[in-house]
């Protein structure tokens, strides 16, 4: 079981109100993750990574185990206490300005 933390905008768009619980098979990266995820909600697709492109939003972040993972590649493996369920993935919206 894969756990998520969305950011307070999209938990309200997808309509959960906690983390959110994935069950996958096979590799556990950040591509399948966001592919299970959108195909679980998929009101949240184009919302985290671009529809054509498939790639991360600019202001949008990935942590597990206290690390950032934004710059990993896609395919990449996720930490394994991620894939064991022991640690969510968070996603984050980035703040920016000046």
């Amino acid at each position: 079981m894969i756990r998520v933390v969305l950011p307070w905008h999209l938990r309200n768009l997808a309509r959960v109100s906690d983390e959110v619980q994935l069950d996958l098979t096979g590799p556990v990266t950040q591509a399948s993750v966001l592919d299970a995820l959108e195909a679980r909600y998929p009101v949240l697709r184009g919302t985290i990574r671009d529809h054509g492109s498939a790639q991360r939003r600019p202001f949008i972040r990935f942590f597990a185990c206290e690390r950032d993972l934004s710059h990993q590649p896609a395919e990449a493996l996720l930490p394994d206490a991620v894939a064991s369920g022991a640690e969510p993935l968070l996603v984050i919206g980035a703040i920016a300005g000046g």
